[in-house]
């Protein structure tokens, strides 16, 4: 059973990455770095590490992926030299020849990065680690490293490319195969070079005022943008705003809080409280709550299962049961049912985002966001021929009963729909 489940929960479950944004900002030898977290975990946290042997260097991360063992994965974080570090989701680039084979396996992704600032000092010398690993490993990620210099390095799944603009805004896509056209699509990244273009400082209300212009905002469930960091790579300053509060802020100084030892702060407990982080908190998905989860999953099997059982029998009893027709309209209600599960137990961003939900680059899973629909207007016929069925026997005891946990299946469903969003 346990092999059983465990089987389920990884052919179901996909994780989806998070759309994230930054800047960094170089004027008169001081560099600010800027990082807006866009995620719908609740888990934010902020936490320091020391060095463990010579030749390491104590770090700082912020992230809110948890990943077991390893702690939280680090989203963004700079080290007590100033070489700070961000991580943003990106489409998967063509490999145009580049070369993996040889290179190091990147077997814990979380230690990998962590690792990275805890031994290096320069964008250079992150350039020497990274070229000895596969780093298309991240193959749908693109990351930035920037020294106290202002100089940086972008790395993408195929390619590193190192820049020294005073002035650099990124977000979700790689740069080596982006055109500023393409690029400037997206709202985030937009707003920022448009911001920078006007003016451009360092003061810690500057970079307020640019991290609050490139926070993404959502009209369904509170605010995309959960968490944002701003780095000062000269001083070791850390400022962090919480869930797109920009009038509260956290101040730390990387040094004094490395002084304290290692340890991890969870933003939600040194932040005023805030409603609509906690509407976010109270919204439960199959993604943050294992029974509903397992009900989808479970439910898909049964439609899957019921689909095709009714429709057998459909084809032996043709002649011979009352209300055939019924059975026949099971199978493609069953099949449609259990793709509709799959892809709730494998898209996020459904439960986010207004319905009827529309996916930029899969016209299935757009149309999918009509079934909820198709369910409502189906319910009522399938109570009213599940009563008759049950109250004239009109099939065998299996049959009947397998019919009616049917149909409440998709009752429960309904209301979930209902909860989601998705119906009104």
């Amino acid at each position: 059973m346990k092999i059983f489940l465990l089987t389920l929960v990884t052919l179901f479950s996909i994780e989806q990455i998070s759309a994230c944004s930054m800047y960094k900002i170089t004027l008169n030898g001081k560099t600010v770095v800027g990082c807006n977290e866009d995620a719908w975990r609740t888990t934010p946290h902020i936490w320091f590490e020391n060095a463990t042997s010579p030749g390491t260097y104590g770090s700082a991360f912020t992230g809110s992926r948890f990943d077991g063992s390893n702690g939280y994965a680090p989203q963004s974080g700079m080290n007590e030299f100033g070489l700070c570090y961000s991580r943003l989701a990106s489409h998967a680039p063509d490999n145009n020849g580049s070369i993996t084979q040889n290179k190091k396996i990147i077997t814990n992704p979380t230690m990998y990065l962590k690792d990275i600032l805890h031994t290096c000092k320069t964008v250079d010398e992150v350039e020497a680690y990274i070229s000895a690993y596969d780093h298309s490993f991240f193959l749908e990620d693109v990351m930035i490293y920037i020294e106290p210099s202002g100089k940086y390095l972008v790395v993408e799944p195929y390619t590193t490319t190192i820049g020294y603009d005073a002035n650099y805004v990124l977000s979700n896509f790689c740069p080596s195969v982006t055109d500023q056209n393409e690029a400037m699509r997206i709202d985030r990244y937009r707003k920022g070079v448009e911001f920078l273009n006007h003016k451009t400082e360092t003061s810690l209300e500057f970079c307020t005022a640019l991290s609050d212009t490139m926070h993404v905002c959502r009209e369904k469930i509170g605010d995309g943008t959960l968490l944002t960091s701003i780095w000062d790579l000269e001083n070791g300053d850390i400022h962090l705003y919480f869930y797109h509060q920009y009038n509260d802020v956290q101040k730390f100084n990387i040094h004094d809080e490395l002084a304290k030892g290692d340890h991890s702060l969870e933003l939600a407990g040194i932040f005023p409280a805030n409603e609509d982080f906690e509407k976010l908190r109270d919204y439960k998905i199959p993604q943050n709550s294992m029974v509903m989860m397992m009900f989808l999953m479970i439910s898909g099997l049964l439609f899957f299962f019921t689909a095709f059982f009714f429709l057998i029998r459909y084809f032996r009893t043709r002649k011979k049961t009352e209300y055939n027709p019924v059975q026949l309209m099971l199978f493609p209600l069953g099949v449609i049912m259990f793709f509709y599960m799959f892809i709730l137990c494998t898209n996020m961003y459904i439960f986010y985002f207004p319905s009827p939900y529309v996916d930029p680059q899969n016209q299935l899973i757009t149309a999918s966001s009509y079934l909820p629909y198709l369910l409502l207007l189906c319910i009522i016929p399938l109570f009213i021929f599940t009563r008759k069925i049950h109250m004239q026997k009109a099939w065998g005891g299996f049959s009947r009963w397998l019919f009616t946990v049917n149909t409440m299946a998709y009752f429960v469903l309904v209301g979930l729909f209902v909860y989601w969003g998705f119906l009104f």
